[in-house]
């Protein structure tokens, strides 16, 4: 079962992969930077999904339901059997 903490430490890598600061990545989802050091940290033990979405996607992201279980979507899935029907 992922975690609120889970959730605030994939934010942290994901804006860390993205090679951005809170502040810049404040700025290009919208939000404050106090949003995202809230958020990464759960200084206030909860979380806005809507400026969570906004800040993924400015990281580069999506955030999707995966089955508990199961580490591919069926995005995942699909994306896979294009690519071996467009392969020679």
């Amino acid at each position: 079962m992922t975690t609120l903490a889970d959730i605030a430490a994939m934010l942290k890598e994901a804006r860390r992969d993205a090679a951005l600061t809170q502040s810049n990545l404040a700025k290009h989802a919208g939000v404050a930077r106090t949003t995202v050091a809230r958020m990464e940290t759960l200084a206030k033990g909860d979380m806005s999904v809507s400026a969570l979405v906004r800040l993924l996607e400015a990281a580069g992201y999506d955030l999707k339901a995966v089955k508990h279980g199961h580490t591919r979507t069926l995005d995942d899935i699909l994306a896979e059997q294009r690519q071996d029907d467009v392969a020679p």
